[in-house]
């Protein structure tokens, strides 16, 4: 299993079904609704860019998550999510030295052996940036694989921007552009303003060897893909993290099921060409 350096390839759990217990080392605040939980492996824990672990509260119950923390860490790893439920509230409140289950890593993982060699798009809206953080992450660990790597992200209002720190730092760099846009600004905000499919038509990319990839809200991967086929960029090599409601994680349960495919182990990271006849219709 690579780190992420070079080619992932997605792994899983020698025993899918049974979560083991991961002390917790720091419960972070990233907005008024998110946090990142850090957590400390008994051994040595790897995951491929776009995986996600089953993450449980003993006695509450058990949610997905993405793995939002740099791959080449094998020593410790993040959740970053927002509170929405059960599950993650009490999450929320567990503090250092609090264990939590984990079983995973599971799923499919973005392409980046793809994309060597071309231009990368990561397009990322609200919390759709935690997954796709790995990937940022992997890119400039092997910046010389990639040609120009441009990241557009997008959230409702500068409160709510997430790893600001760290897209600050990115920014810094001369070899990535990085694009961050609120739907509400202010007269302290002196970037852009608009949703983040405003920012693709500007993105200077070749789009006929351009990988892009894509997380957020639905609606807000249905108008990017559309964006992205304005700048005509291919089907095959467009990829979006779906979401389901996953409970068993291994294909068994059916809750994840979306058409003929299951979220938890054909993705969450699919092709948009092979899901293209059911993405985006009602009840599927």
């Amino acid at each position: 299993m690579a780190s992420g350096l070079d080619q992932p390839v997605a792994v899983g759990p020698v025993e899918p079904m049974v979560p083991l217990a991961f002390p917790i080392e720091r419960v972070r605040k990233e907005t008024h609704d998110t946090f990142t939980l850090d957590l400390a492996p008994p051994a040595e824990f790897s995951f491929a860019p776009g995986q996600f672990n089953m993450v449980y509260v003993f006695g509450v119950g058990e949610v997905p998550i993405s793995i939002s923390s740099d791959p080449s860490q094998k020593s410790a790893f993040q959740h970053t999510t927002r509170v929405v439920g059960t599950v993650t509230s009490a999450l929320k409140r567990l503090k250092k030295g609090d264990t939590v289950g984990i079983r995973g890593p599971f799923g499919s993982c973005w392409p980046l052996a793809e994309a060597v060699g071309g231009d990368c798009l990561v397009v990322a809206g609200g919390i759709g940036l935690a997954p796709l953080r790995p990937v940022i992450y992997s890119i400039l660990a092997q910046r010389q694989k990639y040609k120009r790597v441009v990241v557009l992200y997008g959230t409702r209002k500068r409160e709510d921007i997430l790893f600001a720190r760290e897209l600050e730092r990115w920014r810094g760099k001369l070899d990535l552009e990085i694009e961050v846009t609120i739907d509400r600004g202010g007269p302290e905000w002196r970037g852009n303003v608009g949703v983040v499919t405003t920012l693709i038509a500007q993105a200077p990319l070749d789009p006929a060897n351009t990988t892009a990839m894509v997380c957020g809200p639905e609606v807000m991967m249905r108008f990017t893909l559309m964006e992205l086929q304005r700048r005509g960029i291919p089907a095959e090599r467009v990829y979006l993290s779906m979401e389901r409601n996953m409970k068993c994680a291994v294909g068994f349960c059916g809750h994840c099921q979306y058409g003929p495919t299951f979220v938890c182990k054909d993705g969450p990271v699919f092709r948009f060409d092979r899901i293209a006849a059911v993405f985006g219709k009602v009840e599927i």
